[in-house]
């Protein structure tokens, strides 16, 4: 299997998206996520950039299976390289290996930083040097490769050239405008690898929406190293997703990118690393969204109950996915068999306890619930009925205590009282909100009896009118989504008591983690 190497760009490149910014805590704890994994390096930001990066350097130590990267600029025009700042900050960061980047589009050469085309190679080819006198692996990234390629195909072979003769050990070629369309990408790197005797590297932005696509392609013309980010965030419209590209690669080219026992880490990684960065993870993210591999047409689900291929391209587990059947008012009891299956493999579509799911969710879906998209409740609802519920906490008491103007930015208090293992516990907590109030003191009073409620919280809240003619007497639906940084649920509640739905959906949310802990 020919091996493509995987270059992360989360803590740079993926930093620069709008709204994310990592503490060298997170930093620490995403390159730990990605060395598990396995990529081949991790690029974690300019040392010379800021104190936060050069930190990091200094804490992140030795990984098991990534190579970390420092990143940097070529030196100043008209600086010596043994003096410039930009370049001392990279040395002292001590990585084994290092992402230089310079000019390779004469556009920028002249009209950006404004020296000459000359003294532009002298500054790849001595910093380059610079690094490979000390030891360094240097990975050339030639920004604006294919603007540079397209305008000036002299100029953009010579930066390489260049690169080359300081001793690059690989040439990357950066779409870093997103520009670039997937045939000029696959030529542009054919041609590289033709003509220069060093390993290739593609640098892909989405703001075509052919990022993923693009280096793809770069990989069928050659190219031996792809960068992006896990999560395909980044500046503007975002980076190439490396989820995507490690699964399309590996699945479906046959490469290697992570070692095979690790690609079904692929999806709790990405999760977590999701959870880390503060981002939603899309449901409808190839591979490893949770989405990715949810059926709800009727023939679809039969189709795959039968034979999983006729509608999946892979396998979910080879991902660390899972396989969803959606229920909804439509739903048979084939669709219903395949989540009581889960629970209980031995009963059939004939059998009494299927019948009775079936006529539960019908009687709740009168009331108002919606099943489609809470698959944690679906599975408390079944293990109620099939009798192998096991309720973790009983509420005794709750109250809601609202207050205007707010005092301290809290406008309410929720006190609890609620009993397990034979004990009650009281609580309190302010809240943004009522709900918010529940949720903290809940929380605050079930860890003294599980620890591992503290790990989970709310990732979004909805609340949908059911009657908009009972005016603010209208029962409400009302959907709560939790995760504990590895993986995420959905609950459902519904009562007339805004405050009441959101209970019966966060004692879901909870029970649904008890649950699965103990399985």
């Amino acid at each position: 299997m020919k091996r493509i190497e995987i270059f992360d760009s989360t803590l740079r490149d993926g930093a620069q998206g709008e709204g994310i910014s990592f503490s060298v805590e997170d930093k620490l704890a995403i390159t730990s996520a990605l060395d598990e994994l396995g990529v081949a390096y991790i690029e974690a930001g300019n040392p010379g950039s800021n104190p936060k990066d050069l930190e990091f350097f200094t804490r992140a130590g030795n990984l098991r299976h990534a190579k970390l990267c420092a990143f940097g600029s070529t030196r100043r025009a008209g600086n010596s390289v043994e003096k410039d700042a930009n370049v001392l900050s990279l040395e002292q960061a001590g990585t084994p290996a290092v992402a230089i980047f310079g000019k390779s589009w004469d556009l920028h050469v002249t009209d950006v930083i404004r020296t000459s085309l000359d003294e532009n190679l002298n500054m790849i080819r001595e910093t380059i040097a610079y690094f490979k006198t000390r030891g360094r692996e240097v990975i050339f990234d030639a920004e604006h490769f294919f603007d540079g390629y397209a305008e000036n195909k002299d100029y953009a072979f010579a930066a390489l050239r260049a690169a080359c003769e300081g001793g690059a050990d690989v040439l990357c070629l950066c779409d870093t405008r997103g520009a670039a369309y997937l045939t000029d990408i696959g030529a542009a790197v054919a041609d590289i690898c033709r003509t220069f005797g060093r390993r290739v590297a593609i640098h892909c932005h989405n703001d075509t929406g052919m990022a993923v696509a693009g280096s793809m392609v770069a990989v069928d013309a050659g190219a031996a190293q792809v960068q992006g980010t896990l999560l395909g965030i980044g500046e503007r419209c975002g980076n190439t997703n490396l989820a995507t590209i490690i699964a399309n690669l590996q699945t479906k080219r046959g490469f290697s990118c992570v070692p095979d026992e690790q690609l079904a880490q692929l999806t709790p990684t990405v999760r977590r690393v999701a959870e880390i960065a503060n981002v939603t993870l899309a449901g409808d993210a190839p591979y490893v969204g949770k989405s990715a591999f949810a059926h709800k047409g009727g023939m679809h689900i039969d189709g795959v109950m039968k034979l999983p291929r006729s509608f999946e391209h892979i396998d979910p587990d080879a991902v660390g996915n899972e396989r969803r059947f959606l229920l909804s008012e439509v739903s048979g009891r084939t669709t219903v068999l395949a989540a009581v299956q889960r629970i209980d493999p031995t009963l059939t579509k004939d059998s009494p306890e299927v019948k009775a799911v079936v006529a539960r969710i019908k009687e709740l879906e009168f009331e108002g619930y919606q099943f489609e998209g809470a698959q944690a409740t679906v599975e408390l609802l079944i293990r109620k009925v099939l009798g192998v519920y096991k309720p973790f906490f009983e509420l005794e008491q709750y109250k809601i205590i609202g207050e205007q103007p707010p005092v301290g930015g809290r406008s309410d208090t929720a006190v609890i009282r609620l009993r397990a293992f034979g004990k009650s516990e009281i609580s309190a907590a302010q809240g943004d909100g009522p709900v918010h109030a529940l949720d903290i003191a809940l929380k605050k009073a079930l860890t003294v009896f599980y620890p591992a409620v503290q790990h989970i919280r709310l990732t979004d809240y909805k609340v949908r009118v059911m009657e908009s003619r009972s005016a603010t007497a209208s029962k409400v639906r009302v959907l709560i989504e939790t995760t504990d940084g590895t993986a995420s649920w959905t609950t459902v509640g519904v009562s007339t008591d805004i405050i009441a739905a959101s209970w019966i959906a966060l004692v879901d949310s909870i029970e649904y983690k008890l649950t699965r802990d103990e399985l």
